[in-house]
């Protein structure tokens, strides 16, 4: 064994370490004569030199362009395997340019943003020349729509409203392109979800027993909108009125609506001459009852989701509008939920609560944005009233059409 061992290590090793380093130097050579080809994609493209009041449609806050291209390398296969998009950027010059000029690319436009990455491996480069238009940059206001939130309200609470609804965005980048934002309205859209329960309790907490609207006004973190097309990174809103930016909720809570609600019919014109005044009636049943002819539903009914204002102003004027006008073999009928004059509903609830607001939240408003926060408050009330039964299902029944008879069921569970 220790023979064999001194046979291959020992014997005649300077001709066996001269045969080592030149298998070594032989290698070198070889590796660094070989070149090789290849595609590199998404290469960034960086602009230098932008003038004064111009920019180009895409570019980033980096300088960088949104849009990114393919390079063809040639060079030293060790150095061209190794690399990656991440390694490379192409850089132009915008000085002393027209506002469109065609870019040709050779290597003198490659940087290597890796500095272990030595580029002077790269012999050549290769990509079809391309147009680059400078346009003029401006600063411009946009229009900014807040949408109803996604997500659940936290439990014990519904969501009541988000308030204002539109607001104002200033922007700058290529005129083309800021025109564009201008006559499309961007949309914000918060997640109820990130709204939790004990937030909305310590708000509650602290404006007080007698408060049923429960405000939350949204934190700096959400006030920001992405826009790709002229930011890479979210623009913070700015908006003045987007320091009162909030959504309400309001408590559950059971109202008695303790009034009697009218039955009414509507007799569409086009099927008068089949279903109208003077041969369609109510029959009889234990869901209502009639004074001085007029029927009036028997049931003691509840409001949720509104506050008692709302209910003290509107409970004389509700009423259910019967549409006389069978769809189906049975012949039931559609109905609703309305109210009486409701423009005049409006103006009493909005009077009351101008002239005193004990919400300090809503007294610190200018007094023409308080009133219109005030009518949009009554108007979603309007929009998502119910009424709801003693167990707390809503009111639901079925209205059918017999023998020119309208009969009204309590519906089936």
């Amino acid at each position: 064994m220790k023979t064999l061992l001194y046979k291959i290590f020992v014997e005649h090793w300077p001709r066996k370490l001269v045969s080592i380093l030149l298998a070594m130097i032989i290698w070198m050579v070889v590796n660094h004569t070989l070149t090789a080809t290849r595609n590199i994609s998404n290469v960034p493209i960086r602009v230098l030199n932008l003038p004064p009041g111009k920019t180009i449609e895409g570019i980033q806050s980096n300088r960088r362009l949104a849009k990114k291209i393919t390079l063809t390398v040639v060079g030293n296969k060790a150095v061209i395997d190794g690399l990656t998009p991440a390694d490379l950027e192409l850089v132009i010059d915008a000085a002393d340019k027209p506002d469109e000029w065609i870019v040709t690319v050779n290597k003198k436009n490659l940087v290597s943003n890796n500095p272990e990455v030595d580029i002077s491996g790269i012999s050549r480069i290769y990509h079809p020349n391309f147009a680059v238009r400078m346009t003029r940059l401006i600063t411009d206001q946009i229009p900014i729509i807040v949408t109803q939130p996604i997500g659940e309200a936290p439990r014990s609470y519904q969501f009541l409203d988000v308030w204002p609804y539109r607001l104002t965005l200033t922007v700058k980048g290529p005129e083309e392109v800021i025109n564009r934002l201008k006559l499309k309205e961007q949309r914000i859209t918060f997640n109820l979800n990130d709204i939790s329960k004990s937030q909305l309790d310590e708000i509650s907490l602290k404006s007080g027993s007698a408060s049923e609207i429960v405000s939350y006004f949204v934190p700096e973190q959400w006030k920001q909108i992405n826009i790709p097309i002229i930011s890479d990174t979210p623009i913070e809103i700015d908006d003045p009125q987007v320091k009162e930016l909030r959504i309400d909720f309001i408590r559950c809570n059971m109202i008695p609506v303790d009034a009697q609600i009218q039955l009414t019919l509507f007799f569409p014109p086009d099927n008068l001459s089949a279903h109208n005044p003077q041969n369609t009636f109510f029959a009889p049943s234990k869901l209502i009852q009639f004074e001085h002819g007029t029927p009036l539903i028997a049931y003691p009914l509840y409001a949720n989701g509104v506050d008692n204002l709302f209910l003290q102003t509107v409970r004389d004027m509700i009423e259910i509008v019967v549409i006389v006008s069978p769809k189906t073999d049975r012949k039931m009928l559609d109905w609703s939920v309305q109210f009486a004059n409701p423009r005049q509903l409006e103006d009493k609830y909005v009077a009351t609560l101008m002239s005193d607001v004990s919400d300090k939240d809503i007294r610190v408003l200018q007094p023409a944005l308080r009133e219109e926060y005030l009518r949009n408050r009554f108007r979603s009330y309007m929009n998502r009233f119910q009424l709801i039964l003693p167990n707390e299902n809503k009111f639901d029944v079925e209205i059918f059409l017999k023998d020119n008879q309208i009969q009204i069921e309590e519906a089936p569970s």
